[in-house]
């Protein structure tokens, strides 16, 4: 999967250090995937949330982090929409 929006998730690093390694193996864990379907999702982050419109969120570090991104399975993308705390991710509009 190509994954965009990774500044997105390079400003949160740099302002949340604490999650950087579980974002990196995040990150490198997508790219190496090649997702057609959620029940692929499913099967390697048995926690993700599938909202409509192809969007999943993600915990990152035991759901301290959520990370909402948007799924195209047909050309194989990944885009990043947000990343928060789960105090942050409770304002979000889904």
């Amino acid at each position: 999967m190509k994954v965009i929006g990774l500044k997105i998730l390079d400003d949160f690093v740099n302002k949340h250090s604490d999650a950087r390694g579980q974002i990196g193996a995040w990150i490198s864990d997508v790219t190496e995937a090649t997702w057609d379907n959620p029940g692929q999702i499913i099967a390697r982050y048995a926690k993700a949330s599938f909202l409509s419109g192809n969007r999943v969120i993600f915990n990152i570090k035991g759901n301290r982090y959520r990370l909402e991104v948007k799924v195209n399975y047909e050309n194989k993308i990944v885009l990043v929409k947000q990343i928060g705390t789960h105090a942050e991710y409770s304002k979000w509009q889904l």
